[in-house]
């Protein structure tokens, strides 16, 4: 299971912190949703998902001033005996000093936000759920081309990295060389990025290690991009025979998603960038519902109706 550190989401979502007696350094966040406390604080705790970070927004401040002190009390010190991440209070709302007391008490650490509660939780949902989805590492790269994320793949030495180089002296984008990082973000979206001690950079084989950002400059590289075609490079076998239409998608699948993939044999002469290019625009084609080989497909059955009608 992975997690995510608390600190990192404070960080991240700019929080005030309104027990900064608690220590937070060991506290780690394993699930991806929210919860609003508001059953809670009537009384009813089954089905209390008290591993989440809780929200407390307007509707449940408006019910909490309602409540008699003493029972408020009892429910808040309740509701934080439960091992909770945090407690995020929205809308700026003040966090009285009772309520403060009880968190020290209990270890529970209480922050505050001026954003709306709506807008908190799709924020802090979506930023969870790209750190805590589930990831593989696989050998790689991984190029942003005309915005569609292009995921090469290939034995050891058979080109990757230059086909990737050229693409850069294209105008194109570098995201990973050698290993790509894939985060599983939603059962459509597969999303790719780079380990921390290689990013930005390209081993070049004869050369070295190259710098893409300090040689290409910041226009040339991005930080994560989603896998939507997978290239996969392999050496030219006369003896197979390789799809030269195209009418049925071919499919690679990782962390459980399919992603639409090419097998491309590699000559001598050939030009891998263009090749890399030529698959993403036809790609982008395709999902605006333009389908080249279908048409051609389309215009030769025409062609063979018309000629059994004349015959």
């Amino acid at each position: 299971m992975y997690t995510v550190e608390l600190e990192k989401i404070v960080e991240k979502m700019q929080l005030e912190n309104c027990t900064p007696e608690i220590d937070v350094s060991h506290i780690k966040v394993s699930q991806p949703d929210v919860n609003r406390p508001a059953l809670q604080l009537t009384g009813f705790f089954d089905y209390f998902d008290s591993e989440r970070v809780q929200i407390i927004g307007n509707v449940e401040y408006a019910y909490m001033q309602k409540m008699e002190k003493d029972h408020g009390i009892g429910i808040m010190r309740k509701l934080m005996s439960f091992k909770m991440p945090c407690i995020v209070f929205c809308r700026g709302i003040e966090v009285s000093e009772e309520i403060r007391q009880i968190a020290v008490e209990m270890g529970v650490p209480i922050f505050r936000t001026n954003k709306t509660t709506s807008s908190f939780m799709s924020e802090v949902i979506r930023w969870l759920k790209v750190e805590l989805a589930p990831r593989i590492s696989i050998h790689g790269v991984l190029v942003d081309v005309y915005g569609e994320g292009i995921l090469i793949t290939g034995e050891s030495g058979i080109g990757k990295s230059e086909a990737a180089l050229e693409l850069l002296k294209r105008g194109h984008r570098l995201v990973t060389d050698d290993v790509v990082e894939i985060k599983k973000v939603s059962d459509d979206t597969l999303i790719g990025t780079a380990p921390d001690i290689t990013r930005h950079l390209i081993e070049l084989r004869g050369i070295g290690i190259v710098d893409v950002k300090t040689l290409f400059g910041v226009q040339s590289v991005k930080n994560t991009q989603s896998i939507d075609l997978v290239i996969n490079l392999e050496e030219w076998n006369k003896d197979r025979e390789y799809d030269r239409l195209g009418l049925e998608e071919q499919y690679t699948e990782f962390l459980g998603n399919k992603v639409v993939c090419h097998n491309i044999p590699i000559r001598p002469g050939r030009n891998l960038a263009i090749i890399c290019e030529s698959a993403a625009v036809n790609h982008r084609q395709k999902k605006m519902g333009y389908n080249a080989a279908q048409e051609l497909y389309r215009r030769v059955t025409n062609n063979l109706m018309k000629n059994s009608e004349e015959a």
